[in-house]
């Protein structure tokens, strides 16, 4: 698994974007940017769709912290297509087929014995440099406004203590 200040993994793979249209990504399509990289198990699932839905509707708070958010699943493009169509609706963000689960083993997040990834969320400074790592048990979704937190904290290059929410004070060394 990669650690905190190492490079993030590099991946180019298929991914479903907007209404259901499929294209090849590079995690280096978005260098300069913050990236929000969240792994889920599997479409068509139970805690899955709150979470991409909670992403979806906090999308552009994301943007206006100069982030994109990527997801992931070892699921097919079709299987994400109709996903979209069916049940979650478009999505502004793309969702990327790991089906060979290279881009899963390479974060550390693939459960080996089940062919699925856990629910992981990486994010990656404008240098390529994993800032967070964040790994839950499957039955426990994330929390989004957390993810949201943690991003403003990094990217005010400031110290932020515990509780911290953008806007608060934060810590001077002493």
């Amino acid at each position: 698994m990669p650690m905190i200040g190492q490079p993030a993994p590099q991946f180019t793979a298929n991914a479903v974007v907007g209404k259901g249209d499929v294209k090849e990504i590079s995690l280096s399509d978005y260098s300069g940017k913050y990236v929000v990289l969240f792994f889920y198990p599997l479409d068509f699932t139970f805690v899955c769709p709150t979470e991409l839905t909670q992403f979806k509707e906090k999308l552009s708070e994301f943007e206006e912290c100069g982030a994109v958010v990527l997801g992931v699943s070892v699921d097919s493009v079709y299987s994400h297509k109709r996903w979209i169509k069916d049940d979650l609706g478009p999505l502004e963000y793309p969702l990327v087929s790991d089906m060979t689960k290279q881009i899963s083993r390479d974060y550390g997040v693939l459960l080996q014995d089940k062919g699925i990834s856990t629910r992981g969320t990486f994010i990656i400074d404008p240098e390529g440099k994993i800032q967070h790592i964040s790994i839950n048990n499957l039955d426990v979704g994330r929390d989004v406004n957390e993810i949201l937190r943690i991003l403003s904290g990094l990217k005010s290059g400031e110290l932020c203590g515990a509780g911290w929410r953008p806007g608060d004070e934060h810590l001077a060394p002493s």
